[in-house]
């Protein structure tokens, strides 16, 4: 998709003046993200009430895109005001120059979150936001613009908080999760940025074997593999929605994903692996692990963990079943106990990183926890355990 938009000088848009940008993120990993971003290149990185401020240039903000494993989207304001009403957001709306992001052949859509504030109603919000940009596209050019929920040339945000409103664009073009690996799932999969920080907080550098004994459809295996071999978590993207700024450069954008591709690097073989005793699970996991450079380099086994060879020294990450993955079995309890059982006797010098979807199960385990992290993803109050295995 290429956006063409008319050659007239832009105006200057908030996120150009200062350089900043805010990142959204799931709460509890706010702190790993923000350490991410400076990791990255951001500046002056502040997590705040829903996310986190970070400053950055041109290449830093292409940067942070393409290879974000944690971030949910990076949003770039174009104006901030005070919003009672929604007439004043209608009005301050429709003043910007829509014309510098796209043309009236591309589709967009607008997500809005409104807070504390005497506008009430977010999705109201978001549909006088969109009824100001067809108006001012109408009233310019005759034709409004489409809008296109699933898969938008240009997406906006809209976040009105305490009566201040800041329109942004989202620089990330969609939800960053979405890495484009995962062509088969089975039920409830673990999203990509949740699995992605698990691996991180293990801190796995390489240096031992990791495996996961109950890898459903492998997400956790894919981001071990994209962590060790420096794949860029946005490599199957087509496009970004920074393509979209008026001041995007197509050069730095060429030289950012240059360099960022030319540090992946191989996985050695056996160094990741992973089974599972469902053959669908096992099927799904091979194929959003063959869609990865090296995916072929892990190996992935029907097994049931109990009859599982000793893991000794591996780290070990898994995210075992629970009430909503397995329609509430009665016999969960047990299955936990044989975990624990597994872990202890054939896990001898390994560190587990096991993710509970729901906490009461952590006791049935019977191991001594190192320490349990929140991660809150799908509506649930999970927690990410460590156990050293001696």
């Amino acid at each position: 998709m290429v956006i063409r938009r008319k050659k007239r000088k832009a105006a200057v848009y908030e996120y150009q003046k200062d350089g900043r940008y805010f990142a959204q993120i799931a709460d509890s990993l706010k702190e790993a993200g923000a350490e991410e971003l400076a990791e990255l290149g951001a500046e002056d990185v502040r997590p705040e009430f829903s996310g986190i401020h970070f400053r950055a240039d041109k290449s830093t903000l292409y940067r942070v895109n393409y290879l974000t494993r944690l971030l949910s989207r990076c949003l770039a304001p174009l104006i901030s005001f005070a919003c009672h009403d929604t007439d004043t957001l209608y009005r301050k709306a429709k003043q910007i120059a829509w014309e510098d992001f796209f043309a009236t052949g591309n589709t967009f859509a607008v997500s809005g979150n409104v807070s504390d504030s005497a506008i009430s109603h977010s999705k109201y919000a978001a549909l006088r936001l969109k009824d100001a940009i067809a108006d001012h596209f109408r009233e310019k050019t005759g034709r409004r613009p489409d809008v296109s929920v699933r898969n938008p040339d240009v997406l906006l945000n809209l976040h009105i908080r305490k009566d201040t409103a800041v329109i942004s664009l989202d620089t990330s073009g969609g939800a960053l999760h979405r890495r484009g690996y995962r062509e088969e799932t089975v039920s409830a999969p673990m999203q990509e940025t949740v699995a992605a920080a698990i691996i991180r907080f293990s801190e796995w550098d390489g240096s031992v074997p990791l495996y996961d004994p109950l890898c459903g459809s492998g997400t956790l295996l894919c981001e071990a593999l994209m962590r060790y071999s420096h794949i860029p978590a946005g490599v199957f993207r087509n496009r970004f929605g920074f393509e979209c700024l008026p001041d995007f450069d197509g050069a730095v954008w060429k030289q950012v994903k240059k360099e960022a591709d030319g540090h992946i690097r191989e996985l050695p073989k056996g160094l990741i692996a992973g089974s599972d005793v469902s053959a669908e699970a096992v099927s799904a996991a091979r194929t959003n692990l063959m869609g990865l450079h090296y995916g072929n380099a892990v190996s992935v086994e029907r097994a049931d963990f109990r009859k599982l060879p000793p893991l000794e020294a591996h780290v070990i990450v898994t995210n075992p079943p629970y009430g909503i993955r397995m329609g509430g079995d009665e016999n969960l309890d047990m299955f936990y106990e044989n975990l624990g059982d597994f872990l202890k006797q054939k896990c001898k010098g390994s560190a587990a990183f096991v993710y509970f979807g729901e906490r009461k199960y952590i006791k049935k385990i019977g191991l001594k926890t190192s320490w349990k992290k929140p991660i809150k993803a799908g509506g649930l109050d999970s927690r990410l355990v460590k156990y050293e295995i001696y």
